[in-house]
């Protein structure tokens, strides 16, 4: 993510040669569900996302028993002691009987929020409980988040290193610069964990690695460019910094700031960090330094790159607007403009995401794997070269469904890897072990190969196929889904999020006013989402009838009328009629009361003779599906059979192989008995 960590610059505007355009680009969309919300509407979400049904995003779980008094004896005291007088024996222990070796600081100030600037501790804390939930999603790393009262420097500095000894690792969060370059720095030299400022350093590596890409593709080296960096905030000096590294030379970056070129003699705004990029140059503003320029690199404010400027750039101009949630130049216009371009933004909702999520997680895997004590410029080269060699692999299918069945190959619109490819943590993670082992910085040596091997066999595949029929429903056409017991406030949350992500056409089925209480309840907007009153919906009276044909118990109009009225028989008839394309229920009723009426009114397809529950279980990175734990109580061989298979069907469905386990209370033949030979039958039947 490009944050905006510099005030927006003055620049002046260029007439300039018109360049040639193409028919436009199409964008290989991933999620447009935010972009196309409005603002209120997004707001409304994401509070309600952070209060329930709990507040907040993290919480802390044992990863222990303490069900026993012998838990409890072990836990604390008095065993607590060994572990205890073995780290005081030697100190390298604590990461032998305590989780410092996986647990991340993410810690901050509050003084450069995103885009909001200085807010504050505790209004930062949402930022810091994120950052949690990705360090865990993505790298399985545990995280304290830690927001400090300390605005002065050496106040925050001392507290940070007094904390030291609980973490692993430090991931500095949204502080505010050039206090954040004093800060990161003195801490790294004091302490002996790795410190890292992912504001600084994420956006830079992701940066640099796509960056490294698409000079590849239009056949430029990095050496011979002319480089353009609108900000001089925390993440574009550290952009600099990082080309640097990599080969660029000092005379050929410009860097531009809220005053303009960043020359050699300005006085006005100047620092020691923008100095040390200042250079003898005759341009003064932005406009003037992006005559000829072969990369824009923005990590300022929304709009500053004009397309005049960008027509005045050399060819096939590398354009990186990482700006958020706006960039410098919308993407449709600089397509527009020139034809030529090679983009890159902030956004999801474009090609080509520099997202941090691709770096820090990964790197601080690899960290803390080999007991880093630093996180030095040969560890952050080699994430570069990681998630650049990574974009030039063939895109496995299991990544390209994630994306809805986008096919992603290296080229203009894929620089990076996407953020949910798994094989980031296996491309990354060794790749920054190994450099802390070459550099000396390891306190563990580990087998790069064997470590690569174990990291790949975390991919999570039950998130991948989620996240795939998550994109298939957004590309699909609209689908009429109907949530029965549309009062529940569990039904109005998810009717809510797949109305906003696309995923279906929600109706709600109930009472108005019941149902709008509930979602006032739980503070969601109902907008755009249908609700159906089966007292008074027009279509009472012609569902009335179609059940009258059906039923067998010699019921009166009045009485029919009754039970069509109910919303679960009221959902059911819209299902069996075509008015919906699915319906979703059971949530507050007792489970057979609604299936009943599911076999009665829709039935079961022609080739299907026994119905089965399907319980789909998702535990860390794999799928379990269970049957049948819900419909059937009388079982004989035929029927295990049929419902193993149509669970295996439904797995395939899911790109699964499966397994089948048919299990019974003695599997290994020791006892004879009518239902473990049932069980025996059915699994030969199976096979």
């Amino acid at each position: 993510m490009g944050e905006n960590k510099t005030e927006n610059n003055s620049t002046l505007s260029n007439g300039g040669a018109h360049q040639p355009t193409k028919e436009k680009k199409e964008i290989k969309t991933v999620d447009l569900s935010l972009r196309e919300a409005s603002a209120e509407d997004l707001n409304k979400r994401a509070l309600a996302y952070h209060k329930y049904p709990k507040p907040g995003k993290i919480a802390l779980q044992s990863t222990k028993p303490c069900e026993t008094a012998s838990d409890l004896s072990l836990a604390y005291s008095p065993g607590v002691a060994a572990p205890c007088l073995e780290i005081a024996a030697n100190d390298e222990d604590v990461y032998n009987y305590t989780s410092k070796g996986n647990l991340v600081g993410v810690i901050s100030n509050g003084t450069a929020v995103l885009g909001l600037g200085n807010i504050g501790p505790h209004a930062s804390k949402p930022v810091m409980e994120g950052k949690g939930v990705l360090f865990k999603a993505f790298a399985d790393i545990d995280v304290f988040d830690l927001e400090l009262d300390c605005t002065e420097m050496d106040h925050f500095i001392s507290t940070v290193k007094a904390l030291a000894p609980t973490f692993g690792g430090i991931n500095l969060e949204d502080i505010k610069a050039p206090e954040c370059f004093h800060i990161e720095k003195k801490l790294i030299e004091e302490l002996d964990i790795p410190v890292f400022h992912d504001d600084q350093h994420g956006t830079a590596i992701i940066a640099a690695a796509a960056l490294q890409n698409a000079l590849e593709i239009v056949k430029k080296d990095l050496k011979d460019i002319k480089l353009v960096v609108s900000g001089a905030g925390a993440s574009a000096l550290a952009s600099c910094q990082l080309l640097g590294l990599m080969g660029l030379p000092k005379e050929n970056l410009i860097l531009c700031d809220s005053k303009g070129v960043v020359y050699t003699g300005r006085k006005e705004g100047m620092n020691e960090f923008k100095e040390a990029y200042a250079v003898q140059t005759e341009a003064r503003t932005l406009s003037e330094a992006l005559e000829n320029a072969d990369v824009f690199i923005g990590l300022s404010a929304a709009g500053i790159l004009k397309p005049e400027m960008l027509k005045e750039m050399a060819r096939d101009p590398i354009v990186f607007a990482m700006s958020n949630p706006d960039p410098e130049i919308d993407y449709d216009l600089a397509v527009e403009t020139r034809s030529d371009v090679i983009m890159a933004t902030g956004r999801s909702d474009f090609p080509n995401q520099v997202n941090n999520v691709l770096g820090f997680p990964f790197i601080f895997r690899g960290a803390l794997d080999v007991r880093a004590s630093k996180i030095n410029d040969e560890m952050k080269l080699a994430a570069v070269a990681g998630l650049a060699r990574l974009a030039k692999e063939p895109v496995p299918k299991n990544v390209s469904r994630a994306y809805g069945n986008t096919e992603f190959s290296f080229g203009r619109d894929y620089l990076i890897p996407k953020p949910f490819d798994p094989r980031v943590l296996y491309y990354v993670s060794p790749a920054v072990a190994k450099a802390a082992i070459e550099t000396g910085v390891a306190r563990k040596q580990i087998d790069i190969e064997e470590y690569t091997r174990k990291l790949r066999g975390k991919e999570n595949s039950g998130r991948e196929i989620l996240q795939h029929f998550h994109s298939v429903a957004r590309k699909s056409q609209s689908k009429r889904v109907v949530y029965a017991e549309g009062a529940e406030e569990s039904v109005i949350r998810a009717a809510r999020l797949a109305r906003s992500e696309s995923i279906a056409e929600p109706i709600l089925v109930g009472n108005p006013d019941e149902i709008n209480a509930a979602a006032s309840k739980i503070e969601i907007n109902l907008d755009g989402i249908e609700i159906v009153d089966p007292s008074s919906d027009d279509r009472l009276a012609g569902y009335v009838d179609e059940y009258a044909s059906l039923q067998s118990e010699n019921l009166d109009e009045q009485q029919i009328r009754e039970i069509c009225s109910q919303d679960n028989i009221f959902s059911c008839m819209m299902l069996r009629k075509g008015d919906v394309d699915g319906m979703i229920c059971g949530v507050g009723r007792f489970f057979p009361k609604m299936v009943r009426p599911i076999f009665k009114l829709i039935g079961l397809k022609n080739e299907v003779k026994t119905a089965s529950g399907l319980y789909v279980v998702s535990v860390k990175d794999r799928l379990f599906f269970f049957a049948d734990t819900a419909l059937n109580t009388e079982m004989d061989s035929k029927k295990l059979a049929s419902i193993a298979i149509s669970a295996a069907d439904f797995a395939k469905s899911m790109d699964i192989k499966p397994r089948i386990a048919m299990l019974s209370y003695s599997n290994f033949g020791s006892v004879e008995h009518k239902s473990v030979e049932t069980v025996r039958q059915a699994a030969d039947l199976v096979k």
